[in-house]
């Protein structure tokens, strides 16, 4: 399971999206195991493998596994979450990752939903499985895709719809799920090269220990 969080709301209600919802959850799964796996993103390590290490956005950042990884790739990174608990928490696992990892990473706190990033400020704007309220799903990208500055890299990676029925707790409906295609159209081609935008599949186990496929939504694009 990703360490981002949003896609586990079932649907667009306000609640779900707000600090104390998530500050809940995470006190909720107490920190022996955490919330989410501690493993970065499998999409992100492999966008990624092939990029000069700069400043990195790293958008969702739940409880910092891709930070993580991202800072001991050679990274400086911006991790923003809603959440206070789980930025409290992802410090503590960079501190534990050693001094040269933690200095690399400056935690934010910021509610996403209304939070506006340094425009051209990073070399990598990444945003793992932030399935925000359909409503907030354009203007979220657009202000992703304003924060990459000219050669950077836009990295936008979710669930894709397929996945509802793979019984590996997936919720909503259909429509909740953005696809690839959708935000490679909306990005300005005099501005933008889309790398990436296809929804692969990889080995998964479900709900009941079985191997199963699920597909991730996969936008990757380079400010030109």
């Amino acid at each position: 399971m990703s360490h981002s969080h949003a896609h586990a709301c079932s649907h667009d209600d306000p609640a779900h999206f707000t600090q104390e919802f998530w500050d809940d959850r995470y006190r909720s799964a107490g920190e022996s195991g955490g919330l989410w796996s501690g493993q970065p993103n499998p999409q992100l390590v492999a966008q990624t493998a092939d990029l000069a290490p700069g400043e990195a956005l790293e958008a969702g950042c739940g409880e910092g596994a891709d930070a993580i990884w991202l800072a001991r790739q050679g990274w400086t990174v911006t991790a923003v979450d809603v959440s206070a608990v789980a930025l409290e928490r992802a410090a503590g696992y960079a501190a534990a990752a050693g001094d040269e990892v933690a200095r690399r990473i400056t935690w934010q706190r910021e509610d996403l939903l209304s939070w506006t990033p340094e425009p051209e400020r990073f070399d990598l704007v990444s945003a793992q499985y932030m399935h925000l309220p359909t409503s907030q799903l354009e203007a979220w990208h657009r202000r992703l895709a304003a924060a990459v500055r000219p050669g950077g890299t836009l990295l936008v990676v979710g669930h894709h719809p397929d996945d509802l029925h793979a019984n590996v707790g997936r919720v909503g409906t259909a429509d909740r799920f953005w696809s690839a295609e959708a935000i490679a159209a909306s990005l300005d081609p005099g501005r933008w090269e889309v790398i990436v935008a296809d929804a692969p599949g990889r080995s998964a186990t479900d709900l009941d220990g079985q191997p199963v496929t699920v597909r991730d939504t996969v936008l990757r694009a380079r400010r030109t």
